[in-house]
């Protein structure tokens, strides 16, 4: 377990600060809606945070610094641990159960809607902060509501871009990123004919495997379940996805089957890849790197605009969603919603973005305006991630199977199945449709 100290908090000041200070010499945000909020926290509150474990320091130094801030303003006492997203997930379910254990979560997506009944409503919070900040995204209403209730708060995505090389793509033959699936299969091609490749994670890691291989499937026009709930993966073109990502594979970087989210970012840093899906950690790490090579490849990378468009026309992308939900057996459920609105506050939360390097997109349209997003252009991709997400349930509707679907890996093990054949796209297709049905038939 990484607890977040004093000592931690005391530490973080400097880059929280610096955020601050950068983003008033910046353009700034328009101004927020009139709106109020009367809650009032619990005398004598004491919470426990259970967030995840962060993948750039600017993140957790300023989230420490800003909890400070909320202790020092409100003498409401704060701890904050950090987990692994895939550890968070069964701790969560642990406390959903035995009714003990944090306070607040912040986990990742559909998890919530596992157990909505054990959950503080959160509705008068996003509403509140909906109609301060220019409204919450569509893909974050579904994953934060709960028929007309709110049963988590979206805290943002880190979105996975395409990163990449840009002097490697040249010299495969293209001057921009390519923007449809049959040029991206040829640029990958070409990447490994240079003896450059390129590699994205097929082992169980949450954010990465996820992201590429619900696009993967999507853009062909493939899906676990359709509007009504029915597992309908096993299909023509979810078959013709799992061919296209045999002809993928084929071009990548050995090892990617084991690859959890960490995988692609060391190999990127260490020069063995020239194109990825992934945050924007990689960027952020090279750039402030001291070592020359690491700062070399950050200025020789950067970010496609959007993924691919496959033969459905438009874009499918998967992001990871980090959400804050709360138990109804916390003692001061008062207290938690005060510390998550003075968090997705304007004054606290442009900061912490600014402090991670855009590593988190907003769920607040308002947020857009930050200045992080236009500081450096190479960020600015990341800025829009969530204007072209699809939940992980699509197109379905989001529960306890699709967030149990989603936890066990099933689109992620089907395509590395069919990419590594170990089994053909048909044989691939029926076992996650096997798989699928145990929890939507359920």
């Amino acid at each position: 377990m990484g607890d977040v100290t004093r000592r931690d908090i005391l530490k973080a000041g400097v880059a929280v600060t610096a955020a601050a200070a950068a983003g008033s010499t910046l353009a700034a945000a328009g101004p927020a809606r009139a709106a109020t909020w009367s809650g009032k926290p619990e005398a004598n509150a004491s919470i426990r945070v259970l967030r995840w474990k962060q993948f750039v320091q600017g993140d957790i130094d300023a989230w420490t610094e800003l909890t400070k801030k909320f202790v020092d303003q409100t003498g409401i006492k704060v701890r904050v641990d950090t987990e692994s997203w895939e550890d968070i997930r069964p701790k969560a379910a642990v406390a959903a159960n035995v009714g003990a254990g944090p306070d607040l979560i912040i986990g990742t997506n559909d998890d919530p809607h596992k157990f909505p009944d054990k959950l503080i409503d959160m509705t008068d919070l996003a509403t509140y902060l909906g109609e301060k900040y220019g409204g919450w995204y569509d893909v974050c209403k579904r994953y934060g509501m709960r028929g007309d209730k709110w049963i988590a708060l979206p805290q943002g995505g880190p979105g996975a871009c395409l990163n990449y090389r840009i002097s490697h793509m040249k010299k495969a033959g293209f001057e921009e990123f390519p923007t449809n699936t049959q040029d991206f299969l040829k640029l990958c091609q070409a990447l490994k004919k240079n003896g450059t490749p390129a590699g994205f994670a097929l082992g169980h890691a949450t954010g990465d495997a996820n992201a590429w291989t619900h696009w993967l499937v999507w853009s062909h026009g493939g899906k676990m379940v359709d509007e009504k709930n029915n597992v309908v993966i096993n299909s023509p073109e979810t078959i013709a996805a799992l061919e296209y990502a045999k002809q993928l594979y084929d071009t990548f970087i050995p090892g990617t089957l084991s690859w959890q989210d960490p995988s692609n970012n060391k190999a990127f840093l260490a020069g063995e890849l020239s194109l990825t899906g992934n945050g924007i950690s990689i960027y952020t790490v090279a750039k402030n790197s001291k070592d020359e090579a690491q700062q070399a490849i950050a200025k020789d990378m950067d970010h496609a605009k959007q993924w691919p468009i496959g033969p459905v026309g438009k874009r499918t992308e998967q992001h990871l969603m980090l959400q804050a939900y709360a138990f109804k057996y916390s003692k001061y459920p008062n207290a938690v919603k005060e510390y998550l609105r003075f968090m997705w506050e304007k004054d606290e939360y442009e900061p912490w973005q600014q402090a991670a390097n855009g590593y988190i997109t907003q769920p607040l349209t308002a947020y857009e305006s930050n200045p992080i997003w236009t500081s450096d252009p190479k960020v600015t991709p990341f800025r829009d991630v969530l204007k072209g997400a699809l939940d992980n349930g699509y197109a379905g509707t989001l529960g306890a199977a699709s967030a149990a679907v989603i936890g066990e890996f099933v689109m992620v093990d089907m395509v590395a199945e069919a990419a590594t054949g170990s089994r053909t796209p048909k044989e691939a297709a029926e076992r996650a449709a096997e798989r699928a049905k145990r929890y939507y038939q359920a």
